[in-house]
C-alpha cells in the first residue's frame, strides 16, 4: 500500500477529476448516481429535489434519464483522494479575504455555515461565489472558460425556461432574450443578434432616455419654484393655498418619479449581465407622455383703496392707547407697528375705540397675541374679541396630569420610513428598507401608526423636523394599500391630521384643509377627549397656544399616526 502523497504535478493534472460539477468544489461527501458521474451528496440532493415536482430525474452531467430517484451510492476510495487533495492544496487562511454577506450583498452559493460576500457570479454554472471559492474558476482550465460577470442575485432569469440554457443571443423580431436552441426551434428565421450587440444598441437609447429625464426634472423643478404664482395665489383665500399647495406636491411626486427612474437607469447601465439589461430595460426606459400642468388662475384683490386711511387712523390711536395703559408690554411696539397694517377694515366704526380699550385693559393684560393674531383680526372685532383669547393662554402643567406615553407599531412603518429609540422616533430613508411583509404596512403613503388605542381623556407632544411632518389620529382600519384618498391622513373620514410645512400649519379631515395662518414653533400638544369627542391642536413653546380645536362623533379607538416628507422625522416627547 503507497502511503505517499501525489506529487505537486500529479495533484495538478488530476485535481479537476475529484470536482463536483455542480459547486465546482472538490467533493464534499463523495457519492455516485447509475451512470457512474460522481457529486457532492449536499449537491446532488438538492439537484434532485428540484426535479422531483417533474417526476423526472437526470444526471447533471451527461443528461440521463431516469424514471424514478436514483439512489445514490457512496465511495470511501474516493472520498480518501479528495481529502489527501484538500490538504494538501488547500489556500491558507490569510490569502482569502473574507467578508460576510450583508442583507443587501449577493452570498455565496457553496458557503456552508458562514454565507460570506459573493465577489462574482458565473452565467455557466449559475451561481454566485466568494473569493475563496472563485479560486477553482482561476486554477482549473475547464472552467476558466467560464464568463463571470459582477455579483447578480436573479441568475436564474439568464436561463432559458424551456431548454435550461443560458440565453446568449436577442431575438429582434420579438424582442426577447433566446437560448440557442430557440433560435433554431420557435425563432427560426427572425433577425437575432447577441445580447452583446443588442446591449450596445440600446446602451445609447438609455442615454437619450436619461437626457430626456433630466430635462423633464429641469422643466418641473421650475414650475414647482412659481414664485410669482406663490405670491399671487397666497393674497387669496385660505382655498387659494390649498390649491397651491396640491400644485406644488403633484410636481414634487412626479420629479421624485422622473428621479427613481433615472437612478434606476444608471444603475441598470452599470450592470454586466446582458440579459438582465434586456430584460429590464424596456419598463425603465419607457416615459409617459402624459405631463402634468398646474393651472393658475389668479384673482386681483379689491376693496383695499378706502382700507389705506382707516388702516392708518386705526393705527395711531390703538398705538396711543395700548402704549399708555399696556405698561407691562405684553405688545411690544414693533410687533404692533407690524401687524397693523395688515389689520382689514370693514367699516369707520372707531370713534369709541379710546374707551373700548379702557374697558378692555384687564383683559389685554393678560393675554399675549402676536403678529399672526392681529393679522386674524379686524378693527371692529379686535377689541371685542380680546377676552375670548384667555382661553388660549394655556397652563402646560394640567395636560401633563393625563400625558400617554406612546409609541409606534413597525409593523405599520412604511418601507421609507426608520423606527428608532424605543419606537418613539421615525425618519424618512430615501432607500427603502428590507421590511417583512405585513398586512398592517402602509404599503404607499409614507406613514407610521401607534401601537396604543386612545379611548380616554389624553395629551401627547410631538417633535418634528425637515420640511414636513403630519400628526394624525386615525382608526385603525384606514387603508393601507388603497387610493391616495383612502390611505393617506386627512383625506378621507376615518382620520384627523395637523400639516406642519415649514413652520406652516394647515387642518385637514376627509379632503377638507383649513389654513392656520403663522409661524408656529416645531412642538406640537394634541389633546383628545375621546368621550366629549374633542380634538385640540397646540403650538408649544413658553406658552400653549390653540391652534386648531374640533368636534367629532369617534366610532372607534383612536391611533396616533405620523406622515413624514423626504429628509423629514419625527418623535413622540417622553415625559419624565
Amino acid at each position: 500500500t503507497c502511503t505517499a502523497l501525489p506529487s505537486p504535478f500529479w495533484l495538478h493534472l488530476e485535481r479537476e477529476r475529484f470536482c463536483c460539477s455542480l459547486c465546482s468544489d472538490l467533493f464534499n461527501k463523495p457519492v455516485t448516481v447509475p451512470c457512474g458521474h460522481f457529486f457532492c451528496m449536499k449537491c446532488i440532493k438538492k439537484h434532485l429535489d428540484d426535479e422531483q415536482e417533474r417526476g423526472i430525474y437526470s444526471c447533471p452531467d451527461c443528461r440521463e434519464i431516469f424514471m424514478q430517484r436514483p439512489q445514490l451510492v457512496k465511495s470511501d476510495m474516493v472520498e480518501h483522494i479528495v481529502e489527501q487533495l484538500r490538504m494538501t492544496a488547500a489556500p491558507p487562511d490569510a490569502l482569502v479575504k473574507k467578508c460576510n454577506a450583508g442583507s443587501e450583498d449577493v452570498a455565496c452559493d457553496f458557503c456552508t455555515e458562514k454565507k460570506l460576500k459573493a465577489v462574482k457570479s458565473c452565467l455557466q454554472c449559475l451561481a454566485s461565489y466568494c473569493e475563496e471559492h472563485l479560486q477553482h474558476h482561476k486554477n482549473v482550465p475547464a472552467l476558466r472558460k467560464h464568463r463571470l460577470v459582477e455579483a447578480t442575485a436573479n441568475l436564474v432569469e439568464s436561463i432559458c425556461f424551456h431548454h435550461q440554457e443560458v440565453m446568449k443571443l436577442f431575438c429582434q423580431t420579438d424582442q426577447c432574450c433566446i437560448c440557442n436552441v430557440c433560435s433554431e426551434d420557435g425563432h427560426r428565421g427572425h433577425k437575432k443578434v447577441s445580447t452583446e450587440a443588442e446591449r450596445a444598441e440600446k446602451d445609447r437609447e438609455l442615454q437619450v432616455a436619461r437626457q430626456n429625464i433630466q430635462l423633464r426634472i429641469q422643466e418641473k423643478d421650475k414650475d414647482k419654484k412659481l414664485s410669482h404664482v406663490k405670491e399671487g395665489i397666497l393674497s387669496r383665500q385660505n382655498a387659494d393655498v390649498g390649491r397651491y399647495k396640491n400644485v406644488r406636491d403633484k410636481l414634487e411626486d412626479e420629479i421624485a418619479k422622473l428621479t427613481r427612474k433615472d437612478t434606476e437607469l444608471d444603475k441598470l447601465s452599470r450592470t454586466e449581465n446582458h440579459t438582465h439589461f434586456l430584460l429590464h430595460y424596456h419598463s425603465l426606459a419607457h416615459l409617459d407622455d402624459y405631463k402634468y400642468q398646474p393651472i393658475y388662475k389668479l384673482r386681483r384683490q379689491r376693496n383695499f383703496d378706502r382700507v389705506s386711511v382707516v388702516v392708518s387712523e386705526a393705527r395711531n390711536r390703538l398705538e396711543a392707547v395700548l402704549n399708555e395703559e399696556l405698561s407691562d408690554r405684553t405688545l411690544p411696539q414693533p410687533v404692533l407697528r407690524s401687524a397693523l397694517p395688515n389689520i382689514k377694515c370693514h367699516g369707520p366704526k372707531l370713534t369709541s375705540l379710546k374707551a373700548k380699550v379702557t374697558l378692555k385693559k384687564k383683559s389685554l393684560s393678560r393675554c399675549s397675541l402676536n403678529n399672526a393674531d392681529f393679522m386674524r383680526l379686524t378693527p371692529e372685532i379686535l377689541l371685542d374679541r380680546v377676552s375670548t383669547r384667555d382661553k388660549l393662554i394655556l397652563n402646560r402643567s394640567d395636560f401633563l396630569r393625563v400625558a400617554k406615553q406612546i409609541t409606534l407599531d413597525p409593523n405599520t412603518a412604511n418601507p421609507h420610513l426608520l423606527i428608532t429609540m424605543e419606537n418613539r422616533e421615525v425618519h424618512y430613508m430615501t432607500d427603502e428598507l428590507p421590511y417583512s411583509n405585513h398586512p398592517e404596512r402602509f404599503a404607499y403613503s409614507w406613514q407610521v401608526l401607534s401601537k396604543q388605542n386612545l379611548t380616554d381623556r389624553c395629551y401627547l407632544e410631538v417633535e418634528g423636523s425637515g420640511r414636513g411632518v403630519m400628526v394624525a389620529l386615525a382608526y385603525k382600519d384606514i387603508s393601507r394599500t388603497g387610493t391616495f384618498n383612502e390611505c393617506t391622513f386627512g383625506q378621507n373620514d376615518k382620520s384627523w391630521a395637523l400639516d406642519c410645512f415649514e413652520n406652516s400649519f394647515e387642518f385637514r379631515h376627509n379632503k377638507i384643509k383649513t389654513r392656520i395662518p403663522g409661524t408656529w414653533s416645531s412642538r406640537v400638544g394634541v389633546y383628545l377627549d375621546y368621550k366629549e369627542g374633542l380634538l385640540s391642536f397646540y403650538s408649544v413653546s413658553e406658552t400653549m397656544t390653540l391652534l386648531h380645536e374640533v368636534k367629532a362623533k369617534f366610532t372607534q379607538p383612536l391611533h396616533v399616526g405620523f406622515w413624514l416628507s423626504d429628509g423629514a422625522s419625527a418623535k413622540v416627547c417622553k415625559f419624565s
